[in-house]
């Protein structure tokens, strides 16, 4: 069942939050406006790391003046906004997600956002666009559905991962963690990375559905995105009785690893511990397990965009966190589902992933 909009939601996670302050932005620039673009670049050097260059507006780099997130969320609240706009809404969630990171603290523009000042202004913000993209919190849909390979990964359709590779994929994360104990530092602080992904195997095929004018998501919603320029898109076909778990918050991502708990401390602690501040045991869902229960899970946008890159509590000392999905992802840990021949082509002019258009 839909369930209504949550404005808590886009307020309450860093990839919501960075939505809200990037679709404001968008919207004045339409209007070649630029103080709330310039506002936030200037708050943001404050929360930057010593020596890190801002761009303010055009020419070369500049030492800016000072302004206080105050400030800034004063700005914020003067950008007029018309009616909710699909394009706009699109670009800005691209460009929260591809700012998301995992490995390391949150950028400038993250933890301005996160201020109350700041946090106060957004809300008008969400408050606009939340009735106008219930879909965000819709189950997944199963007749619009995308697959989509990249122009480095050639042309064939995805297949189905076998519970024997999802098994072979558990025993690889237990001796990474093995390892991570014997060799890796105990401080959280330490400067120290590895795995810092909580999805499932890589070989486990993923779909998501269509945005605004019926182009594949996929290819706009990208994590740690490498630059593609052309994309090849499966159309998904999913068996009637295909089980689908759906993650439409933190509680139930933290039932997944209550139920299905694989322990990751020693080799997420320094990753995760940079990303959300939290020291503490790590877990995740031990995928092996879930897909002998489920055929597939479904991350919706709107749980994505709330808790994304948080700490999600699970229970006896344990967290988690969801790293490394898209919003709207669903990932396939069965033969549940079949992919078309042959796909569609889209191409992206400039790999910013700002354009895509079927070839």
């Amino acid at each position: 069942m839909k369930r209504e909009p949550q404005i808590d939601d886009l307020l309450a996670g860093p990839r919501g939050r960075r939505l809200l302050l990037e679709y404001a932005m968008a919207v004045e620039e339409q209007k070649a406006q630029w103080q709330l673009s310039r506002a936030v670049r200037v708050a943001t050097r404050a929360f930057e790391s010593a020596g890190t260059m801002i761009w303010i507006g055009d020419g070369p780099p500049a030492e800016p003046e000072t302004m206080s997130p105050a400030e800034a969320a004063h700005v914020l609240a003067q950008v007029t906004l018309a009616e909710p706009s699909q394009a706009h809404a699109r670009s800005a969630l691209a460009r929260s997600i591809d700012m998301a990171r995992y490995w390391q603290e949150p950028d400038g523009e993250d933890q301005l956002a996160a201020t109350p000042e700041m946090r106060d202004a957004l809300q008008r913000v969400a408050v606009h666009l939340a009735p106008a993209f219930s879909s965000w919190w819709w189950p997944m849909l199963r007749e619009a559905q995308w697959a989509v390979q990249w122009d480095d990964e050639g042309i064939a359709a995805p297949r189905a991962i076998s519970a024997e590779e999802l098994r072979q994929h558990r025993a690889r994360m237990i001796e990474g963690e093995q390892q991570a104990q014997r060799d890796g530092p105990v401080d959280p602080a330490a400067n120290m990375s590895g795995d810092w992904w909580s999805m499932p195997a890589w070989l486990a095929p993923s779909t998501a559905g269509e945005t605004f004018d019926g182009s594949p998501a996929a290819l706009w919603f990208v994590e740690d995105g490498l630059g593609w320029e052309r994309g090849f898109a499966h159309r998904a076909t999913i068996a009637p009785d295909a089980r689908v778990f759906e993650i439409d918050g933190p509680q139930a991502w933290a039932d997944l690893c209550r139920r299905f708990p694989l322990v990751v401390t020693a080799s997420r602690r320094h990753d995760w511990y940079r990303t959300t501040g939290r020291v503490g045991e790590w877990v995740i869902p031990d995928w092996a397990s879930v897909a002998q229960h489920y055929d597939a899970v479904h991350l919706q946008t709107g749980a994505y965009l709330a808790v994304a890159g948080t700490a999600i509590e699970v229970g006896d000392g344990r967290a988690s966190v969801i790293a490394g999905w898209n919003p709207d992802e669903t990932y396939w840990l069965t033969s549940a589902v079949q992919f078309d021949e042959p796909p569609q082509t889209w191409v992206s002019p400039d790999g910013q992933n700002e354009e895509w258009g079927l070839e």
